[in-house]
């Protein structure tokens, strides 16, 4: 194609070193030749390995196959069979010729080429959508062991050139030729990749940001005016649970205290915008990407739809197309399941909190005195630890639930089922994962009750309190618990799991001959194509595919899905973790070469997917961004001390009404003097509730002090212990903050939004002359055959 000028989108990639194309790579036509080996291979049991009744209906869909003219051919190994199937050339015609008249799908390059990943897709449609006598598809048989695996066959030499180009660790740190990803693995996948390859380098920005709010934090560690308060405070602490408990000086938070700045400061408020905006502006930049990529390849028209019904049409000419149908009883029963499962999730959260209460309780009670001094934080680590577990238990848990109500939906096609699954399963995972989340965020240590009248469950176990430093310190380190385990620990059973089973196989299964230097010349020269190789190689070609680690249709979708949750991570509650960011950049930059290797070197070969567009994950991640100006809006206004220590120094301290503008206290008093002491509430043991609440030896100090009254950070009156009038104003400000957050924050992301157009106008003026140039080619064919009439 000379001439051709790459897009100003997609060199803007390459200078940002998300993409590295070579001018070949996207400029080029796939080859069109038959491969070196076959389309698709199936690999069952020998008949003396099989029942009598398996054999016979492995039998019989292979001679379904060739019923529908494709070419298969056996090769048996021992206990094994193999069988290569190769469509013929007039299936391919056939579904070239259709794509010409479908109105959708007219535009597509394939038109024109056939590239081996478009044959891939072909075979596999129609393999799968082959039935036997009893009606059962290769799912069914799969199922019943009739066949043991189905797969299509790596590209040696293509391959080779991934590997090289972009699965190894010495590429991490430059682009992905996405445009070979996709020659290889299919639209699909490669928009994947793109995705991700944008998401990981906006990400830079952010974690830049992030770490400058923290290190902002920082310069306040030692000379912050609040924690020389709570160092040098004299304050002594009612016990922080029954019993063994005792009384403690406000001043042992120091150290925490410093921790809590780090996140808990000015900076934080900025940076929350900062990052509503960000995901905004992501998104919307995302969108030009792909339009400029999909232009490029020549999809932007392409209907998944109406290329189900153009192979089910090359499949069985004779095939009636599936109906739409919509059942409200089965509709209803599936919202019902979902509501269920949702509350079973929420029901592990209360129970996480009821084992956290009792963890603590058991702590404080034991003999080990570093964990009864510390009993709170102890519990909420190790709840955290719990949390992962269930993350990981339910995980497996929702996804089978999941595929089941999708299988009540009886949906029409695989691209609904695989929407319907995505919704579900994404609003499993996410309620699996945040629920603790906004117990922690928004509940914990404002249902406690007070001295006196604390709530317990059953009765018994008085529920937590935030941790002494602040109610943003146990969210601090439960996401950052979380998302490291998470991160970490996913990282390294991805990429072991599926060595070790190539690894397994290799051990299980018997070394095979060398190729013959013959065959190694074919595959690696172009001017070979179509050429077979001899029975040993072919043999060894399909062993080899065998051994690596399965994939399945849904094998990309649990990658973005695992991207999806960190994006949430990263845009939900940042407020209370500003280096999430950075946590995820590092993550993502291990996580594209990690994938990469994975699915090039260690997995069988994805069936290429043909696409446009990333689907219902764009609507997700757009919902995950308004879900996280919600979120930090009321981190910041609910959570934080941000609010009161702002109600403090304009209304309370010493500063307040003006008094440091008309000259009546000193230029050097610091504003924010007397914060810490006005935040605590005192409970004199003088009360009979009081008395019952705590037992006298819980009111010494370990130096052996004994004292009458004891402080707790509340806003409550020494009397009756109802709400200050400073408690209601501060609630009011903290409801008036996020809405005013809220606001101003949408606004901005629609502005963001407005500003970034979905789509470059070059993208759209080339599928403007695109559609042109077809339409008059068109008109000349039929002014010709008019001509032609008239004669």
């Amino acid at each position: 194609m000379p001439g051709h000028r790459r897009q100003p989108s997609i060199e803007f990639l390459e200078l940002m070193g998300v993409v590295k194309e070579n001018g070949g790579d996207h400029l080029g036509v796939p080859h069109e030749n038959a491969p070196l080996s076959y389309d698709y291979v199936l690999v069952g049991k020998t008949k003396e390995e099989q029942d009598k009744g398996s054999h016979k209906k492995q039998k019989a869909f292979i001679e379904a196959l060739k019923c529908k003219k494709l070419k298969v051919t056996k090769i048996i190994d021992d206990d094994i069979i193999f069988y290569g199937i190769q469509a013929p050339k007039e299936i391919f015609e056939r579904y070239r010729h259709l794509l010409k008249v479908s109105d959708a799908c007219s535009w597509s390059d394939e038109q024109n080429a056939m590239p081996f990943r478009t044959r891939i897709r072909i075979v596999h449609y129609i393999v799968n959508h082959t039935t036997i006598s009893t009606g059962e598809d290769l799912r069914g048989l799969l199922k019943k062991k009739v066949f043991d695996a189905r797969f299509c066959l790596h590209e040696k030499k293509k391959q080779r050139e991934l590997r090289q180009s972009w699965a190894r660790w010495t590429a991490c740190f430059q682009g992905q030729p996405i445009t070979a990803v996709r020659n290889y693995f299919g639209e699909k996948v490669a928009l994947y990749y793109l995705w991700l390859g944008w998401y990981t380098c906006l990400l830079i920005p952010a974690a830049i940001v992030g770490l400058v709010v923290f290190l902002y934090g920082l310069t306040f560690f030692n000379s912050s005016p609040l924690i020389k308060e709570v160092c040098e405070s004299k304050a002594v602490m009612c016990p922080l649970c029954d019993k063994r408990c005792q009384v403690w000086q406000l001043s042992d938070t120091c150290t925490y205290t410093k921790l809590s700045l780090l996140f808990d400061n000015g900076g934080t408020v900025f940076f929350a915008m900062f990052m509503a905006v960000w995901a905004t502006l992501f998104l919307e930049f995302w969108k030009r990407h792909r339009a400029a990529y999909v232009c490029e390849w020549k999809v932007s028209d392409w209907n998944e739809e109406e290329d189900d019904l153009i192979l089910g049409i090359v499949n069985n000419p004779d095939a009636e197309p599936k109906q739409y149908k919509h059942s409200y009883l089965r509709s209803t029963l599936v919202l019902i399941c979902v509501t269920l499962m949702i509350l079973v999730i929420i029901g592990l959260t209360h129970a996480l909190v009821v084992f956290r209460v009792m963890a603590a309780v058991l702590m404080a009670e034991g003999s080990w005195k570093l964990l009864s001094d510390h009993s709170n934080l102890g519990s909420m680590v190790l709840g955290a630890f719990l949390h992962y577990v269930i993350i990981t238990v339910m995980t497996r848990i929702n996804r089978i639930v999941a595929r089941k109500l999708c299988d009540i939906e009886e949906t029409r096609s695989f691209s609904a089922t695989e929407k319907s699954f995505t919704v579900k399963m994404f609003t499993f995972q996410f309620f699996t994962y945040f629920s603790s989340l906004f117990y922690v965020a928004f509940f914990l240590g404002r249902i406690n009750g007070h001295p006196g009248r604390y709530s317990r469950i059953a009765g018994k176990w008085r529920l937590e309190e935030c941790h002494p430093s602040g109610c943003l310190t146990d969210l601090f380190i439960q996401m950052a618990i979380i998302m490291t385990l998470k991160q970490t620990i996913s990282n390294v059973f991805e990429f072991t799991v599926p060595w070790f089973h190539r690894w397994l196989k290799r051990k299980r299964t018997k070394k095979l001959q060398r190729r013959c230097g013959h065959c190694f010349k074919k595959d690696d020269s172009e001017g070979f194509s179509g050429a077979e190789l001899c029975e040993n190689c072919k043999l060894r070609d399909w062993f080899g595919n065998y051994r690596l680690d399965d994939v399945n249709s849904f094998s990309l979708f649990n990658e973005f899905l695992e991207m999806v949750i960190q994006f949430s991570f990263t845009t939900i509650f940042v407020a209370a973790f500003p280096l999430a960011p950075l946590l995820a950049l590092i993550n993502n930059i291990i996580e594209i070469r990690l994938d990469a290797i994975k699915m090039v070197t260690l997995e069988r070969r994805i069936v290429p997917k043909k696409t446009n567009d990333i689907g219902i994950w764009t609507e997700v991640l757009e919902a995950i961004g308004v879900m996280a100006v919600i979120a930090n809006g009321l981190v910041i206004g609910v959570s934080s001390d941000f609010i009161p220590r702002i109600v403090y120094l304009y209304r309370y301290g010493p500063c307040a009404n003006g008094s440091f503008a008309n000259g009546s206290i000193a230029a050097d008093s610091d504003c924010m003097a007397g914060y810490i002491n006005n935040t605590l509430s005192i409970a004199h043991m003088a009360d009979p509730d009081i008395r019952n609440e705590f037992l006298p030896e819980q009111m010494i100090t370990p130096s052996g002090l004994n004292f009458s009254s004891c402080s707790y950070k509340d806003y409550r009156s020494d009397g009756d212990y109802s709400f200050t009038p400073q408690f209601w104003l501060i609630l009011a400000v903290r409801f008036a903050f996020v809405i005013l957050f809220e606001h101003v924050v949408v606004i901005f992301k629609f502005v963001a939004a407005w500003c970034v157009p979905s789509a470059p106008m070059q993208v759209k003026n080339i599928r403007l002359l695109d559609k042109f140039n077809q339409l008059k080619q068109e008109n000349s064919l039929f002014l010709e055959k008019e001509v032609s009439k008239g004669e």
